[in-house]
């Protein structure tokens, strides 16, 4: 069976995504279909690419990290949003070997750039974003509150 068109173009669009950025099968299934791809051109298109899911999973987490602090938590939920699995999620997350107390020290700091906190409200922030207790205590402490 030959490839139409429209699912090469859409083939041909999943591939030059999956170049310069990451996604999940169905984060790109829908950018085909946001593009004008219907359901099953984009599927075509995205599953053509024969594409490690949890490789891209590991370079979500890595891109998000880059530029902002994530707990454990909290990055999974993202990447699950964006469409991962939990166990790609989980898997790409895992795969950064963040220092968590590290990320709670970042997320402190963010949050008193723009805002005033007591310490016990600053916890309570951090956990509400997924850090542990042990986490948003080290955080909380190491901004000096």
């Amino acid at each position: 069976m030959s490839e139409s068109v429209a699912d090469g173009n859409a083939r041909e669009s999943a591939a030059s995504y999956l170049e310069y950025s990451s996604f999940s099968r169905s984060g790109l299934i829908a950018q085909l279909e946001y593009e004008g791809f219907t359901n099953a051109q984009a599927e075509y298109g995205v599953d053509a690419q024969g594409a490690d899911w949890n490789a891209q999973a590991v370079l979500s987490a890595a891109s998000y990290l880059e530029y902002s602090s994530f707990s454990r938590s909290g990055l999974i939920d993202q990447l699950e949003y964006e469409g991962f699995t939990n166990a790609q999620a989980e898997h790409g997350v895992d795969a950064q070997g963040a220092d968590w107390n590290a990320q709670a020290v970042l997320s402190a700091a963010s949050y008193l750039e723009y805002s005033s906190f007591s310490r016990s409200e600053l916890i309570a922030q951090l956990e509400y974003d997924g850090f542990t207790n042990t986490q948003a205590e080290y955080g909380v402490t190491a901004v000096g509150l």
